[in-house]
């Protein structure tokens, strides 16, 4: 616990990092990877690249320091990144790395204004931040290793099958190396897999949905390759899984995590929204969900430019064949002309409420949606319009979390 003068502090603080966080985060990674370059085999350099790491952690220290006087507010956002901590083989030895670069940041962005007062409290309020987040990870590494078929760390996959599944994307089948256990999983969660690409010098691990359902001999996860463009470098990652890795080879991966997971609690029916390579977290959620047979209603609304970029539509409809309370809508931005003769698609363009409304036959829903960030700006601000309650609401970003209200509004 803080003692009031501290918490006092800290609150002073908030005007400035509101305006200077993402100077200070830019900061803290500049010294921490110069002065510990083997956390690079963690972090992913993609996110650096293009500030959004920076900016995440900048947004992270803004509500910390906002709720430091009630910091279980933010109990399900700490809980989220907890996640992708154990998921990544976060450990407390590298707390106190994180927090001695993360003040030096402070003091050489603010200067004479980082008083030793500030510092003093940051020291403070860090060292119970960190608790926080080293208690929970505690307790997810053990729940990940002693669960039926867990495991500490980074296990042996042999990709058992490689299958394309659109222009961009290829799923890979995954399977224990040592025919061992698979743990289970609740759809919409992710694993992290650990790759040397060839000519890096550092391990690099990212983070992929698992695009089937519970309950298989096999995990699977479906990779977008990102090529790159004139803003955004290629995924390193992405192109070495698609060019590279072939059936029979090893992937190494941690056991599955996140919070992004079906509420079914409540009872009332599910609209799955994904754009693009969001699909795959859903489609998790879909074979869940028919296999339930709940009677609630299930809308799957898919957006994709088109046809070609179109993944898993045979799936979709072969669980629609058999689930009567599935219906499938598909939405394509950039129609080819074949698409159109072949009436392909429900919807031409971006989501607009009024389609909501004419899809979704009860409004009064669970809503999860999962893609690119304009996309989910979008359907958030759809789901503004429609009045649609915040707690029914369900999302996952693909990387650091960011803001859902799109730029400008």
């Amino acid at each position: 616990m803080l003692d009031a003068h501290t918490i006092k502090v800290i609150k002073s603080t908030v005007p400035v990092l509101e305006t200077e966080g993402v100077h200070i985060t830019k900061r803290f990674y500049q010294t921490m990877f110069e002065a510990h370059p083997e956390l690079l085999n963690i972090f992913n350099h993609a996110n650096q690249k293009q500030g959004r790491q920076q900016t995440a952690l900048a947004n992270a220290v803004y509500m910390a320091a906002l709720h430091i006087d009630r910091l279980e507010e933010i109990l399900p956002v700490v809980k989220q990144v907890a996640h992708k901590h154990r998921s990544l083989g976060i450990r407390p030895d590298q707390y106190p790395i994180v927090g001695k670069y993360l003040l030096q940041a402070i003091q050489d962005v603010l200067g004479e204004a980082a008083t030793p007062e500030i510092l003093d409290a940051w020291t403070k309020a860090y060292g119970v931040i960190a608790d926080v987040f080293i208690g929970i990870e505690q307790e997810m590494y053990q729940e990940a290793e002693q669960q039926p078929g867990g495991w500490e760390g980074f296990r042996a996959f042999t990709v058992q099958r490689k299958e394309r599944e659109s222009a961009v994307i290829t799923s890979f089948y995954l399977v224990p190396q040592d025919s061992g256990e698979l743990a289970a999983f609740e759809p919409g969660q992710y694993i992290s897999i650990k790759v040397h690409v060839p000519g890096q010098p550092y391990e690099q691990i990212r983070q992929y949905s698992l695009s089937d359902g519970p309950g298989q001999p096999y995990y699977r996860i479906s990779v977008k390759r990102e090529d790159g463009d004139e803003v955004r470098p290629a995924g390193q990652v992405s192109v070495y899984l698609h060019e590279q890795v072939q059936e029979g080879d090893v992937l190494y991966i941690s056991a599955p995590a996140g919070d992004f997971q079906l509420q079914r609690q409540h009872g009332r029916p599910v609209v799955l929204i994904s754009g693009g390579v969001g699909l795959t977290p859903m489609m998790s959620m879909l074979r869940s969900l028919a296999a339930e047979s709940s009677g609630a209603g299930i809308t799957f609304i898919h957006a994709a430019g088109n046809s070609e970029l179109h993944a898993m539509r045979r799936q979709v409809e072969e669980i629609a064949s058999e689930c009567p309370d599935l219906s499938a809508y598909y939405c394509y931005s950039t129609p080819t002309e074949l698409d159109r003769q072949n009436e392909a698609f429900h919807y031409e363009g971006y989501l607009q409420p009024d389609w909501f409304k004419e899809m979704v036959p009860d409004l009064n829903a669970d809503y999860y949606f999962c893609g690119p960030l304009p996309f989910m700006q979008a359907v958030n601000t759809a789901l503004d319009q429609l009045e649609v309650p915040v707690e029914q609401r369900h999302y996952e970003f693909f990387g650091p979390a960011a803001s859902l209200v799109a730029s400008g509004k």
